[in-house]
């Protein structure tokens, strides 16, 4: 059942230790199948380094277990939780990432200092409150307080990001512990301000329609 998306998904969590954004068993990346609903999930307890497509897990958005010899991560239920609120998220990964993760300890959003925070997130990085793990509660305050945010931080856990795909998803996952390690480091330096809100909007609207073509930069065109 679902073998290609089992096979994204593996790839996709073995993308997460290779990008430095776990570590041993931590983490975890799911996506959801457009055509039955169903979720896929890493597998709790599981090193990167043994996992297979099979072992991924295929779970209902009501957490039943369709298909899998393993236990589904412990943060499943936060994951359906997401999944049957935001139609258009199609994967949720989760990491523990060095930087991000210590934000995320002091109960603070990452304020929204650089060009690169403003494109990819469109704003600050926000920090949800502390929720328990293995209940629908992460899922909440993922879905009360991530706004149009890729990615969020959870007090005194870590990071959850979301996207329509798993390329997308991970791609905010690496994004935000990059911000999170330079706005830190430039806390170090002295005082960080936050871009304007006109400039941070600019961004995002030309990272978000433009970015990747030939209107990407003024005073560029064809022919």
């Amino acid at each position: 059942m679902l073998e290609a998306l089992k096979e994204e998904v593996c790839e996709g969590n073995l993308e997460l230790p290779r990008h430095g954004l776990v570590t041993w068993t931590s983490g975890n990346l799911s996506a959801r199948d457009p055509q039955t609903g169903l979720v896929v999930i890493k597998p709790s307890g599981l090193r990167y380094e043994r996992m297979t497509p099979e072992d991924m897990v295929v779970v209902d958005l009501d957490g039943k277990i369709v298909e899998g010899k393993r236990g589904p991560s412990s943060d499943t239920a936060s994951h359906l939780y997401v999944y049957r609120r935001r139609e258009d998220v199609g994967s949720v990964v989760h990491t523990h990432s060095t930087y991000a993760t210590a934000w995320a300890a002091t109960g603070r959003s990452i304020p929204c200092c650089l060009t690169a925070m403003a494109d990819e997130f469109g704003g600050p990085v926000p920090c949800g409150g502390y929720a328990a793990i293995g209940t629908e509660e992460i899922g909440v305050q993922i879905v009360e307080n991530i706004g149009h945010s890729p990615a969020i931080l959870l007090a005194k856990h870590g990071v959850f990001t979301i996207g329509p795909t798993i390329e997308k998803a991970v791609q905010a996952a690496v994004m935000v512990e990059d911000v999170a390690r330079t706005v830190a480091i430039a806390k170090g330096i002295g005082e960080v301000a936050e871009l304007p809100a006109a400039d941070i909007e600019a961004n995002y609207d030309r990272y978000t329609h433009r970015y990747g073509t030939a209107a990407a930069s003024r005073g560029v065109s064809h022919g």
